[in-house]
């Protein structure tokens, strides 16, 4: 038995002296056949004494070489919030890449340190990530290969896997060094796909090259989608070098993140519109697919008819849509389909005017699928990046993408160690700039953030009513909602700004205590009629509230069964969220404080309009208006405010909101009467957007979702 491990190890050698970083002295190690592939880490404490019992030879450790560093300089929102540096060592036959990513968002330190270990050949040895990858996620996760199998640590929990043939090191949302040395990877061993640990599937295509200015000379870059890693799509361009110059994608709270290596910073903005754009052309061409243009009309039949104007159901009824609109709509027996028309047949399936999202944040493009699986047809983004927001819109608007028609509120802050984006406003004339620009690029609205000073909030306003455009947003810092409305607020997104003004002018907030509003009160009736006065519209997101304030111990899958549906990537940082234990009765009171506003909002005339601020993609809009049923509103109201409310808010009505003719051809067909029970609208089986018509279930599955 000795014997026979003895000439194995022998045999040997090689491969485990190249791989555990050690100088063979004796010449006649060099000649041994590499076939052991053992890279345990004990193995480095064995071989001096094999060595010598083998060889007689000795060997010492070799010293680390850097061969390569870079940095790159972190964004969100196209905003610098951090730097990531990187250095890769050679030591002996292998690599180790140590990498260093922090940064700071809205105040919130986000550090992590990464170390990647392969071989010559890039093929990995051993993998730790540990630290945030946003202010909300932690990540601390380690690989270590041996022959055929790999130990995998994520958190505390353990397990042993098989290598696949061919495989990589890498966690989600990962620093850009590490994804480089992916791409280097798939490079080297000419594949386009590669599964990964700790767990999952990487894919590549190239999308072709750009061309970008740096020092005053044009550098060409090859473009890259790379699928797999996060929950949709990232971009990154390599040099001829095989350097990673950029990265565009998202982190863990869905926002927009960039890495940029130093010296490109300046192409920022290109980087993010191509991007866009890209993202675009190629959810254009899985739309073509899956709905191929037709000329012609199109004829839904047998529908039972919710025009949303709140009129009875017509049963049925026969919608007729022609370039994008609808022709004639109303009982079989009235209406007149053309001759040709391609009819399709709702075998009793309820038709309503497409739902509109209030609150979204529409910073991928899969978020375009996303919304119209779940019937969103419309939806108004309340804060983005410039560049990219416009290009994305612009694309749905000319034919060339897939997604809801978007409406946008171009976003602003003010100086503060918490601000977001870029997009600042300290005074008048800054105001007036920006304002300007928005309007010019035709948005809609402005969208206040939280530490725009006062007297700007007054500037910005005005200045936006100049223009005919409304302004929405958080309530700013130093304000409360009167105040912002008398400043010029059209509008306020959140429910969390209304209680405040609810209650007695000597109210003193205790930590910890959820105030008791009595919503007859003097003080309450007051505002109530101040805002009505004022016409405020109110965007409460009551789904982000219930998510963050539920108790921890009732996953939210239990709350929301759309969670259920999601992708990998995006289950445990949705699902795994809460208040603990000893919080969870505060949590609910919460909870139950807001449904009690938004109650009394609504009996008081307030106009509502639904919003969903992400929470779960594409699912929480039908909780939301499952909680406004909750809150006291029919489910007609319910369904008007993510439909007729919205279009008449946003002065589009008379193009959309309703199904009536000669508005857009925005309509869903949902199993089951969401008049008789509103989470029928969960039902939702067919989208029709800008007249096309699409399978909900190929749209969810399009973009890693159940059906």
């Amino acid at each position: 038995m000795l014997n026979r491990c003895v000439s194995e190890l022998y045999y040997n050698l090689r491969r485990v002296l190249k791989l555990n970083r050690y100088k063979v002295t004796h010449t006649e190690i060099n000649q041994m056949p590499r076939i052991f592939n053992s890279r345990s880490r004990y193995m480095a404490l064995l071989l001096p004494v094999l060595m010598f019992l083998v060889t007689g030879a000795t060997v010492s450790p070799l010293a680390a070489q850097v061969v390569e560093s870079g940095k790159f300089r972190l964004h969100k929102f196209q905003q610098p919030i951090g730097d990531e540096t990187y250095s890769i060592s050679k030591v002996g036959g292998s690599l180790e890449l140590k990498d260093d990513f922090k940064f700071v968002d809205r105040g919130s330190a986000v550090p992590l340190t990464t170390s990647l270990k392969t071989d010559g050949d890039l093929s990995p040895i051993s993998y730790s990530i540990k630290g945030k990858v946003s202010r909300e996620s932690t990540i601390d996760d380690e690989v270590t290969v041996s022959v055929g199998s790999a130990a995998v640590r994520e958190g505390t929990a353990t397990k042993t896997v098989a290598t696949p043939k061919r495989f990589f090191t890498i966690a989600g949302y990962a620093p850009a060094s590490v994804q480089m040395m992916l791409m280097r990877y798939l490079a080297k061993n000419k594949i386009t796909t590669a599964e990964t640990l700790p767990g999952g599937s990487v894919s590549i295509e190239d999308r072709g090259k750009d061309s970008v200015t740096v020092d005053g000379k044009p550098v060409e870059l090859e473009r890259y989608i790379v699928g797999g890693l996060i929950w949709g799509r990232e971009w990154v361009w390599m040099d001829k070098q095989q350097n990673l110059v950029a990265l565009v994608g998202v982190d863990a709270e869905f926002d927009h993140f960039e890495a940029i290596r130093d010296g490109y910073e300046d192409s920022l903005g290109i980087f993010i519109s191509k991007a866009a754009a890209d993202g675009m052309a190629a959810l254009a061409e899985m739309a073509q697919k899956m709905s191929p243009q037709e000329n012609g009309s199109l004829a839904i039949i047998n529908a039972n008819l919710i025009d949303g104007t709140g009129k009875a159901v017509v049963k049925n009824a026969v919608v007729v849509i022609e370039n994008g609109r609808i022709k004639a709509v109303g009982p079989a027996a009235s209406v007149s389909i053309p001759k040709g028309a391609k009819k399709f047949d709702a075998q009793g399936k309820y038709l309503l005017p497409g739902l509109w999202d209030m609150h979204s944040h529409f910073e991928q493009v899969e978020w375009g699928p996303v919304y119209l699986a779940a019937g969103v047809t419309t939806a108004r983004d309340v804060g983005n990046e410039f560049d990219f927001i416009k290009s994305v819109r612009d694309a749905v608007a000319a034919g060339k993408g897939l997604g809801p028609r978007l409406l946008l509120a171009g976003i602003v802050d003010g100086d503060s160690p918490g601000a977001l984006g870029i997009v600042r406003a300290n005074n008048a004339e800054e105001a007036a700039a920006v304002v300007k620009r928005y309007h010019d690029a035709n948005f809609q609205q402005i969208k206040i953030y939280s530490s725009v000073k006062p007297d700007v909030v007054k500037a910005i306003c005005d200045e936006a009513h100049k223009y005919g455009m409304t302004v929405t947003g958080h309530i700013p810092n130093g304000m409360d909602a009167i105040q912002g409305v008398e400043a010029g607020m059209d509008q306020i997104n959140h429910a969390q700004y209304i209680p405040r003004v609810l209650l007695p002018k000597d109210y003193k907030r205790q930590p910890g205590v959820v105030p008791n509003i009595d919503v007859s009160s003097p003080d309450a009736k007051k505002a109530f009629q101040f805002f009505k006065d004022h016409n405020t519209v109110f965007d409460p997101t009551m789904v982000i509230f219930e998510w963050l304030f539920h108790a921890a111990a009732t996953p939210y899958v239990q709350i929301e069964p759309g969670v259920a549906k999601l992708p990998e990537a995006l289950y445990g940082p949705i699902n795994n969220a809460g208040f603990p234990p000893e919080q969870a009765a505060f949590g609910q009171a919460n909870i139950d404080m807001y449904l009690n506003v938004i109650k009394a909002l609504h009996q008081n005339g307030l106009r509502i309009v639904a919003g969903t601020d992400q929470t779960v993609p594409g699912h929480s809009l039908k909780r939301e208006l499952e909680l406004y049923v909750k809150a006291g509103f029919t489910p007609m109201e319910a369904i008007q405010a993510a439909t007729l409310v919205p279009a008449q808010v946003m002065k589009v009505d008379k193009d959309s909101g309703t199904v009536e003719a000669g508005k857009y051809a925005d309509v869903i067909l949902v199993d089951g009467n969401p008049l008789d029970n509103i989470s029928n609208l969960r039902n939702t089986k067919y989208v029709i957007a800008n007249g096309k018509l699409f399978d909900c279930a190929k749209l969810w599955t399009s973009v890693g979702f159940k059906p």
